[in-house]
Parts: structure tokens; C-alpha cells; sequence
């Protein structure tokens, strides 16, 4: 097994089947899992705010950092690989509220819903998610098996 880590405001495609694509310690983040099970391709966006409108310029060089950039980015380069739109099984962890007990800013809800407004104009579903509440999480996807397993504090580790 080849472990790829996929850091804060990071994506990683792939379609060697030895590799296990991970993120770490997602809170209010966002991680959207992408897997084309007919050639074997994933990939993994960890995203952690809604617009690249609030930073234009970090947008340009960390486009992976928000939603609205990094989330086309994760499927285009994924079709690079051979992936289809249609046979792309899409999996979503995070979105917690961390940090922000009041709700005060409630990146975790606004990364969740540019999210689903994002896939709803593209057509696309979401096939499970584990999104929200106050936990961290991590989760990794196997190329091997399209297994999307996740690690959540207090509760344990569990295929999604």
C-alpha cells in the first residue's frame, strides 16, 4: 500500500490501485472523495472555505483551498485519468462546527452548502456523506476497492 496524504487546501487523483489516498483532522473542512470504479481512478479534494471571491489572489495559487475552485479542478483532473462524470461515486466528510461553538461564522454549513449547490448544478449526487455535529474526522479512500473508510473521534472507524 502507498499511502497519499492530502493536506489542508490540497487534492490528490489517482489511479494506481496500490495507492490509499487520506486526509487528516477535518473539522469545519470539507473533503469531497471521488471514485470511478470501471477504471479504477480516485481522488481526493480537501477543501476549507466556500469562495475563492474572499481571496482572489491565494485562489489563483491555492485553488484546491476553496470550494467553488477546487471541487471542478478534483473532477477535470480526474477525467485526465480516464474517469467519467457519469461512473464517478462521490462521498463527502466534514463540514463539523469547530472552534465556533456560537455558530458565529458557520464555515462548516457554508462549505456544506456551496457543496451540494455546486454538485446540484452539474447534475451530480452524492452516494453517502458524514458531514456536520462538533467531531473531527479523517478518511481515506482505497484505489484498490473504492473502499471509503472513515475515523471518526469518539465513535470509532467505519466503512462510509
Amino acid at each position: 500500500m502507498n499511502r497519499v496524504v492530502v493536506g489542508v487546501a490540497d487534492m490528490a487523483v489517482s489511479n494506481r490501485t496500490e495507492d490509499t489516498i487520506i486526509t487528516y483532522s477535518l473539522g469545519s473542512c470539507i473533503a469531497v472523495v471521488i471514485y470511478d470504479p470501471k477504471v479504477k481512478v480516485g481522488g481526493m479534494l480537501h477543501y476549507m472555505l466556500p469562495e475563492s471571491s474572499t481571496d482572489p489572489v491565494k485562489a489563483r495559487s491555492k485553488p484546491a483551498m476553496f470550494a467553488d475552485t477546487g471541487i471542478p479542478m478534483l473532477f477535470k483532473e480526474s477525467y485526465k485519468y480516464g474517469a467519467t462524470k457519469k461512473s464517478l461515486i462521490v462521498k463527502v466528510v466534514g463540514g463539523a462546527q469547530i472552534l465556533d461553538e456560537d455558530g458565529v461564522f458557520n464555515i462548516g454549513k457554508r462549505n456544506y452548502m456551496i457543496l451540494r449547490k455546486i454538485l446540484w448544478k452539474n447534475n451530480v449526487l452524492i452516494a453517502a456523506e458524514h458531514v456536520g455535529g462538533n467531531v473531527n474526522r479523517t478518511v481515506r479512500l482505497e484505489l484498490e476497492t473504492g473502499r471509503v473508510v472513515l475515523k471518526v473521534s469518539g465513535h470509532g472507524e467505519f466503512e462510509l
